[in-house]
């Protein structure tokens, strides 16, 4: 066993135990972000979170950052309850969260000087720390003098100077350039490997199925609304990972299935679950433009796939990270466009029709879909056929929404329907009248 192999038979650095988390909504209801959230991270280990944005990943790792305490549960660092920033553990943000007005030594010597290190030895461990994250040199730069990749080696440095236990990382390459994300990737990867690193385990945000399978040890696949832990995958290559090792490719496969199934109890067919019962308006919908919905549709069309796609190729072929193809994949199979389902995406006949189609005939079959299953569409279309001016305030939806989510789902699920409506023509929006309306009410 390697310096940083998981060391299962050691008691565990964190225990996150029934952990929930809500926010209060200008109704007064509770907002219920995670929900009975359990994990161990033990000595050895890189544990990644994997899930869609808004599944509660990064509100967890602030709940044991000790930045936001949970509603309810507990979070045990070395045995002890996190209640404030606890010493030990350490973070790296995606933002890079440099203050720029001050050099890459005076960022990096930060966390040392919240401990009260003497001088000497704040200066001493903070050189250390940018010469092993590749920096030497750079030390009297500026933030704006760097590249994204050098600003986020300090945000690493800044990190690990501290020599903390654990190794908090919340999406830490998302905002970088392939391949500058990959370089950084492989350093932290063979520092780690090498046992170099001054921490003990790190724990993982990402949304990146490829860079959780290549880094991880094991995955905990968070569903969402609220985010619950729906499964967790072992991760049993060694490293160094190629991508292109058969197992890897099933890894990545087998993530996809866990991340496509359907929760238990829904069913097969039929409208997607109501977030209240009677109208059907209140499911939240992640804005996808039709312009994706079409290429995508377009893509599983086209030969070799005829229909029938494998999530992760397609992904690949189309460049498409969780983010963009899951809200994609899930908004054609609400306008029973395609099923999703074990990984794969097929066509319905509606999406083979929409996929051969000319323009025309796409926006008519759309906008069929779009009012019989997108019940807010339906509703926003009937209340502009009812009324004599054929117009309504965006308001009057925003607060009927407002009412069942919270305000920027709200937005969302508005901006949303207002880009699917006007690419179908089934109603348009004026942005600066901030109401909607009937192109043409005759």
């Amino acid at each position: 066993m390697n310096a940083t192999a998981p060391q299962l038979n050691l008691a565990p650095l964190l225990d996150v135990h029934s952990v929930c988390k809500s926010f209060r909504k200008p109704d007064g209801d509770q907002l219920v972000v995670l929900e009975d959230v359990n994990l161990t991270l033990r000595p050895g280990e890189i544990v990644g979170l994997l899930g869609r944005s808004g599944s509660g990943k990064s509100t967890l790792l602030r709940s044991i950052a000790g930045l936001d305490g949970p509603t309810s549960g507990v979070v045990n660092y070395l045995g002890q309850q996190v209640s404030a920033p606890a010493r030990g553990i350490a973070m790296v943000f995606q933002s890079f969260a440099l203050f720029p007005w001050l050099t890459v030594l005076e960022n990096v010597q930060l966390g040392l000087e919240a401990l009260g290190v003497p001088e000497p030895e704040m200066r001493k461990r903070s050189l250390q720390a940018i010469d092993l994250i590749g920096l030497d040199g750079f030390e009297s730069a500026y933030p704006r003098e760097l590249s994204g990749g050098m600003r986020q080696r300090v945000g690493f440095a800044r990190a690990l100077v501290v020599h903390p236990n654990i190794l908090l990382m919340d999406e830490p390459f998302s905002a970088l350039d392939v391949l500058t994300a990959e370089t950084l990737r492989s350093d932290f990867l063979d520092l780690w490997g090498e046992g170099q690193l001054p921490i003990k385990a790190v724990l993982l945000v990402t949304h990146n199925i490829e860079e959780a399978v290549q880094m991880c040890d094991r995955l905990l696949i968070f569903s969402s609304n609220p985010g619950r832990v729906a499964s967790e995958i072992p991760i049993d290559l060694p490293q160094p990972r190629h991508t292109q090792d058969p197992r890897f490719r099933a890894l990545i496969e087998r993530v996809y299935v866990e991340m496509t199934a359907r929760p238990r109890g829904e069913p097969r067919t039929g409208p997607k679950s109501e977030r209240f019962p009677g109208t059907g308006i209140g499911t939240t919908l992640t804005h996808v433009s039709s312009n994706v919905l079409t290429g995508l549709l377009e893509a599983v069309n086209e030969p070799p796939y005829n229909g029938k796609a494998d999530l992760p190729v397609i992904a690949e072929e189309q460049h498409l990270e969780v983010d963009e193809l899951f809200p994609a994949a899930e908004a054609l199979q609400l306008l029973r466009f395609a099923e999703v389902e074990g990984g794969d995406m097929k066509l319905t006949e509606a999406g083979l029709q929409f996929a051969r189609g000319e323009t025309d005939d796409r926006k008519k079959l759309f906008a069929r879909h779009l009012i019989t299953y997108v019940p807010l569409a339906a509703h926003v279309r009937r209340v502009l056929d009812e009324r004599a001016s054929h117009t309504a305030p965006k308001s009057r939806f925003f607060d009927e929404l407002e009412d069942y989510m919270a305000e920027d789902a709200a937005e969302q699920t508005l901006r949303t329907i207002i880009s699917w409506g006007r690419y179908a023509e089934v109603f348009a929006y004026d942005d600066n009248r901030q109401a909607f309306s009937l192109e043409n009410p005759a």
